[in-house]
């Protein structure tokens, strides 16, 4: 990541608020399952800026977020979650954005972030057992696994080849 900027600090801000919006209002959420493109704007961070970047995008955006839009009660689980994805967008498609990568960087966020972590969030939130919960969580990544490769690929054609305008 580049030094701190006005530039950058603006652009970070920008999709902090993207990822605000995208999670609160464009997603369909119940209380164990949420399927929406919250994770574009920390992908542009990834891809961008790299894996600190990625992690303040999704990390302070899921915060602000519950803060001033709560879907439920706020736990730092999920915040944790956020970042460590933001961490793995980060280190897998900063500068070399392969299908490979890709692939490894959705397989990874969606089985461990979503499909393990945030289920353990879950059940320690409301009591529910993991191991039911696993069950519906398996069809949501099912369901968001596919969408966030392709959106990723259209992402990184994208912005590679807007790359030195963005951040120059």
């Amino acid at each position: 990541m580049k030094k701190l900027d006005i530039k950058l600090l603006t652009t970070l801000s920008l999709l902090i608020a993207s990822q605000i919006v995208l999670s609160r209002f464009c997603s369909v959420s119940a209380w164990n399952f949420k399927i929406g493109f919250s994770f574009v704007p920390v992908v542009i961070a990834a891809i961008l800026y790299g894996a600190k970047a990625a992690a303040a995008v999704a990390g302070i955006g899921d915060f602000i977020g519950a803060v001033l839009i709560p879907i439920g009660p706020y736990f730092p689980g999920f915040t944790l979650t956020a970042m460590l994805c933001g961490v793995c967008f980060g280190l897998l498609l900063h500068k070399v954005q392969t299908p490979l990568r890709m692939f490894t960087a959705v397989t990874a966020t969606q089985l461990a972030g979503s499909l393990l972590l945030n289920s353990l969030w879950i059940s320690m939130l409301y009591g529910t057992p993991y191991i039911v919960l696993l069950g519906t969580r398996i069809l949501q990544c099912a369901v968001v696994a596919p969408v966030q490769f392709l959106t990723i690929s259209l992402l990184a054609k994208l912005l590679v080849r807007y790359r030195q305008q963005v951040i120059a």
